[in-house]
């Protein structure tokens, strides 16, 4: 490998870039219309244009992707996260065309990424699982039937499924019909496939995940947990590792579960294990991403490990950096704490709804602790084709308490002007008693909704940012060598202050 096509967008694009530069790769990037100003596109040694703006004429578009990759003399491909990363038709088209795909062989997505074989299987390897079906439901009747064995409520799902899509939950007999043709229709236009398995429905888990790192020498290396279950329509807002929920003991029986299932499908590269954790301790196997998660940096920040240098290793035949870590169950330990917080274009206090615009100004955090990743900058708009992620902002610290304080420090110095963000929401969380103690499962947004994502009472804050920004646009117009106004140059002064100074003036008050 010397030269690797980065087949995503925003900021996993940027991640992998960065890896593959430190790893002494070279990256191409690949883009559609509305990204061609996006920063991955400048940060890669190439870009290759795919096509207009709809996914599946550019990202989602397989011939595209690999005839890129051939046309700019790449030996690998990296998928990142969504769009093609666990299509086994995408790894298998890459090998097929001479290329290097940087995740896992296509049999072992292929066997996680049907829900019903991936229970088979986990079940034969001892990994348990959520009482349910191991087989396609044929129809209505048929799920009913299996969901009066089960016991109400049961949970619908797609057998292709995952980040909450193809999924209803039904609590009787009268919601089967209705449930059952809701959920396969969303199955079929998400994932192309409307088969569904029924599960039962647990009630107030914790949604626990273990990394892990398989390479082709036969080690497998679990990364501790992530405790991902602050969630909104099963989607992920803020994710922690360690989890104050899982002791050493409880860490040890995950691992030794989560390096079981990668096992019994082969597994290679980086990838993750999902559970459901209850309160007694019992836990359940929920599913594999056979890919690099979106939560990665709290798990690199808290056990030292570059997963994506690493999954880069391992598809370069390399054996794995990580000590210490080897056999059934290995596992690391944890090194202080860290949180990430998704940074996403939705407006929190509207049903999160997604938001567009032109991101006009924006301030990054930083100091002791702090790490963002990121896909966009100035002047960047913010469109509906895409996930609307636009960063995530990750605190490490020595204990939970002081990766808690650098978060709610860190977010209280991100500025973003052009659009609603979660930004607010994720505020609110950091100050939230509930969340502090610890008590989170993955209703915590049903009982806490009330306090996080009430409507501020005003938006005044928001309001003369915008403000600020526009005169600042104006301001940097009329007076480019940071003329004061009171016309004494000053080539140092901060054009903050300058828009500070011109507005007390403005209102009488110097």
């Amino acid at each position: 490998m010397k030269r690797v096509l980065v087949a995503n967008r925003g900021e996993i694009a940027v991640r992998v870039i960065r890896a593959c530069h430190e790893e002494g790769f070279a990256a191409v990037a690949v883009y559609s219309e509305p990204d061609r100003l996006a920063p991955h596109v400048r940060d890669a040694d190439a870009a290759v244009l795919l096509g207009p703006a709809p996914s599946s004429e550019s990202y989602l578009d397989i011939a595209k992707l690999i005839a890129a990759a051939k046309a700019t003399g790449c030996q690998a491909v990296h998928p990142g996260y969504g769009f093609l990363s666990e299509r086994a038709a995408f790894a298998d088209a890459c090998k097929d065309a001479g290329l290097i795909f940087v995740g896992p062989p296509a049999s072992a997505i292929r066997a996680m990424g049907d829900k019903t074989e991936a229970r088979r299987r986990m079940q034969a390897a001892g990994v348990p699982v959520v009482p349910g079906t191991a087989a396609p439901l044929r129809d209505p009747v048929d799920a009913r039937r299996e969901a009066k064995r089960l016991g109400y409520p049961v949970l619908l799902k797609a057998v292709a499924g995952g980040g909450g899509k193809g999924m209803r939950l039904v609590g009787n007999d009268a919601e089967v019909e209705g449930g059952f043709a809701a959920a396969r229709r969303e199955a079929q236009k998400a994932f192309g496939d409307g088969s569904l398995y029924v599960e039962k429905y647990l009630e107030r888990p914790r949604h626990i995940e273990i990394q892990i790192l398989a390479d082709n020498r036969g080690r497998v290396a679990a990364l501790g947990e992530r405790e991902c279950s602050i969630q909104r329509r099963h989607q992920k807002l803020i994710e922690e590792s360690p989890s104050m929920a899982v002791s050493p003991a409880l860490r040890r029986r995950l691992s030794e579960a989560a390096t079981a299932a990668a096992g019994a499908v082969g597994y290679v590269s980086a990838g993750t294990i999902e559970f459901l954790l209850m309160p007694t301790g019992e836990f359940f196997f929920l599913e594999m991403n056979t890919r690099i998660q979106v939560e990665h940096p709290v798990t690199e920040l808290v056990y030292g490990v570059d997963l994506v240098r690493e999954q880069l290793r391992i598809a370069d035949g390399q054996p794995m950096r990580v000590h210490g870590a080897s056999g059934p169950g290995g596992q690391l330990h944890p090194r202080g704490h860290a949180i990430e917080c998704r940074i996403t274009a939705e407006d929190p206090f509207n049903d999160f709804l997604p938001q567009t615009g032109v991101l006009q100004y924006l301030r990054v955090p930083s100091g002791p602790g702090i790490r963002w990743d990121a896909g966009i900058e100035a002047g960047n708009e913010v469109t509906l084709f895409y996930d609307p992620l636009l960063a995530k902002l990750i605190a490490w610290g020595e204990t939970r308490e002081i990766a808690i304080q650098r978060m709610r420090r860190a977010l209280s110095e991100l500025v973003i002007v052009g659009l609603p963000t979660s930004q607010p929401f994720h505020l609110r969380v950091m100050d939230d008693a509930e969340f502090l103690k610890g008590e989170i499962d993955i209703k915590y947004l049903e009982r806490a909704g009330a306090r996080v994502l009430a409507a501020p009472p005003r938006a005044g804050v928001e309001r003369a940012m915008a403000v600020a920004a526009a005169m600042l646009a104006d301001e940097k117009r009329a007076l480019p060598e940071h003329i004061v106004p009171t016309g004494r140059r000053a080539d140092v002064q901060s054009p903050w202050v300058i828009e500070s100074r011109r507005m007390n003036l403005r209102d009488g008050l110097e």
